[in-house]
């Protein structure tokens, strides 16, 4: 009798999981291929873009290549010659939240869940923006969420929960990133930040140039940006960040996520999910054609962890049918694709503190001087 109970557990289960399907039209869009240069081994990258696909693991990528072009089609993230898999635990937990994973990249540490920039003990990790400052580095973010979201806040903010928006706010405009674009207005006073930071709030502020006297902030929408035609892309944002660096500082680095893709996978949204995914795909396009004309730049596309536990199921007629396990994250393995200088570093299995490690291996960070860049 145990036995046949069990049975009928496992049954209705299986019925509940099978119900969260929904049918994506597949794509006939031909592949635009992409210039890809050989770089030299021995070659010590300048600048550093690392770009965030939120939530993105191997089947987001998967389903939004079907959907744009079909089974064989080939998006701009699968022209990366360099692609590694990073696992994604957090100190304490085999899942992960976006917190802890950027704090991984950004200070090399562990840290537990809703930490930003602080190890276990709440103690302050030196972030990757905050050392390359001493460098003499410009820095940059970008993000379709707030700014003071979990991901661009790990570059930035000591704080051990990543929900105390408006302290984290604060904590940006007090920080030495230069440049940050994306929504949050709701956790800024506009009037106070004005004396330090060039304030923008409509797209069309994109189109103008501005010189370096003051930093520069961009708050597009209340939090995160609605995706509109009166609203900046993640495409968009990126390409103008990279015009506006300080060509005569040391360097540069750049973080751009595309945040909502996570957002569509929360809500089981998988149509939602590939056009915010497109948005990133376009950038990761321009990023490259960057990288092939500077020279001097590597990028990295990773993700902080995979969001809903999507499966592709099988292909009826002129459709595939998907399925979402989850209206959380999991702690499925993801991709880390790299062009540029010092690219063949992130090849094979890694941990996402090793990101960090990398990139500074990648700059030979032991051996750049201390400087400072006045913007």
């Amino acid at each position: 009798m145990k036995y046949i109970f069990v049975l009928l557990i496992l049954s209705v289960t299986s019925c509940n999981f099978s119900e969260k399907t929904e049918s994506i039209t597949i794509g006939s869009k031909e592949t635009e291929f992409i210039k890809i240069k050989d770089f030299p081994d021995n070659l010590k990258a300048k600048n550093i873009i690392l770009a965030i696909g939120d939530g993105v693991g191997p089947n987001q990528i998967t389903l939004s290549r079907i959907a744009i072009g079909g089974l064989d089609h080939r998006l701009f993230i699968d022209q990366i010659p360099y692609v590694g898999t990073s696992l994604t635990h957090s100190y304490n937990n085999a899942y992960t939240d976006s917190a802890a994973a950027a704090t991984a990249w950004s200070t090399g540490y562990k840290t537990k869940n809703r930490y930003l920039s602080l190890d276990p003990d709440k103690k302050i990790l030196d972030t990757i923006v905050e050392m390359l400052h001493k460098k003499g580095y410009t820095s940059g973010l970008v993000a379709t969420s707030s700014v003071t979201h979990a991901t661009p806040a790990a570059l930035y903010a000591h704080i051990d929960s990543r929900y105390e928006y408006k302290n984290i706010a604060n904590q940006l405009i007090n920080s030495s990133i230069d440049i940050a674009l994306g929504g949050g207005k709701e956790f800024f006073d506009l009037n106070k930040i004005n004396d330090t930071h060039y304030v923008l709030t409509e797209k069309e502020s994109l189109q103008l140039n501005f010189d370096h006297s003051k930093k520069l902030i961009g708050l597009f929408d209340d939090n995160g940006i609605e995706r509109s035609n009166e609203k900046p892309t993640q495409r968009q944002m990126t390409n103008f960040v990279l015009n506006h660096f300080n060509k005569q500082c040391s360097g540069f680095f750049l973080m751009t996520e595309g945040s909502q893709i996570d957002w569509a996978g929360h809500d089981n949204d998988a149509n939602e999910m590939i056009e915010e995914f497109k948005d990133f795909d376009l950038t990761i396009k321009d990023l490259i054609n960057f990288v092939n004309e500077d020279n001097e730049t590597l990028l990295i596309v990773t993700s902080d962890h995979e969001t809903g536990g999507l499966q592709i199921l099988k292909q009826d007629d002129d459709k595939v049918v998907v399925q979402w396990g989850t209206g959380r994250h999991t702690s499925t393995p993801v991709g880390v694709h790299a062009y540029g200088p010092g690219a063949e570093l992130f090849q094979g299995l890694m941990d996402n503190t090793d990101i960090h490690y990398k990139i500074l291996e990648a700059i030979d960070y032991k051996n750049l001087d201390n400087q400072s860049c006045n913007i």
